[in-house]
């Protein structure tokens, strides 16, 4: 099983942690991280994959620091994308941030 975990600001990956962590005693399952970079700083992002054990993102779309139509319209067309090529049987979405509701828009 493949799980798609889609995280854009830092309470995002501090509810994210713990399913992380889960996911790792399962064999069976991979989860793909997608961090949207909605909120990206590096003391608010990769300090969590070190110290919270989440696995380091396999896309970062650096989405953050535009305007909102131009940060959202850019989540959604890379998020489509990495639904199109990873197949995920699951999409992991938490909190109500653009990350969340642009997933949810397309899946």
């Amino acid at each position: 099983m493949k799980i798609l975990t889609v995280l854009g600001a830092r309470p995002q990956f501090i509810k994210a942690a713990a399913f992380s962590r889960a996911i790792k005693k399962h064999e069976s399952v991979e989860e793909v991280i997608v961090h949207t970079g909605q909120h990206y700083d590096k003391n608010m992002s990769d300090v969590f994959s070190t110290e919270m054990d989440i696995p380091l993102p396999k896309y970062k779309l650096r989405t953050g620091g535009k305007m909102h139509g131009a940060m959202t319209g850019q989540q959604l067309e890379k998020i489509e994308e990495i639904l199109f090529n990873e197949k995920p049987d699951l999409v992991l979405v938490y909190g109500d941030t653009n990350s969340t509701w642009i997933c949810c828009l397309r899946i």
